[in-house]
């Protein structure tokens, strides 16, 4: 079955949380600047998860996909992170508005460039469902190899956080 996949950006709290049990996941910073942390949102057994999107470089256009790497459009547009996916409830993350105007070149090359990646990520929607469950199934498992566990969040435990973190904020 085909869905529609959204573009959403994770809360720098919420990430900021998990990393405090799992160093694996994501930063928002690149170098001194904050980006956000953006990337696209599907479900892995009735828990939303977030994968992270990088955008293209160079080197994409080079390497291979892999179980816990997925090129967008053969890394012309960027990649797929599933190593670092992690679980997030609805108060975690806000979708991207993809329709907003933009005031000036670069947030419309930016903008773009969403666009662009969520259209080739929608018609691939399927491959991209079923690596990310291959990759969740076989770190739940313990039946992949140790580089790639110590790529891996702890996505077990990060479901663990996640609900007690959204417990937490609704008590508050």
């Amino acid at each position: 079955m085909n869905f529609n996949l959204k573009i959403v950006k994770i809360d720098t709290e919420y990430c900021d949380y998990l990393r405090g049990f799992d160093n694996r996941v994501s930063y928002n910073k690149d170098n001194k600047e904050l980006r956000p942390f953006v990337g696209v949102l599907f479900k892995i057994k009735n828990i939303l998860y977030f994968a992270p999107l990088s955008s293209p470089k160079p080197k994409h256009i080079k390497m291979k996909n892999t179980l816990d790497f997925y090129k967008i459009d053969d890394g012309k547009l960027g990649a797929v992170n599933f190593n670092n996916m992690i679980p997030v409830r609805d108060n975690n993350f806000i979708e991207i508005d993809l329709n907003k105007k933009c005031h000036n070149i670069s947030d419309r090359k930016y903008q773009k460039l969403l666009i662009e990646q969520l259209t080739w990520l929608n018609e691939h929607s399927i491959q991209l469902k079923k690596k990310s469950y291959n990759l969740y199934k076989l770190y739940i498992n313990k039946k992949l190899p140790k580089s790639l566990i110590n790529r891996c969040c702890n996505f077990k435990l990060l479901e663990e956080k996640c609900a007690l973190y959204n417990k937490e904020k609704v008590l508050n």
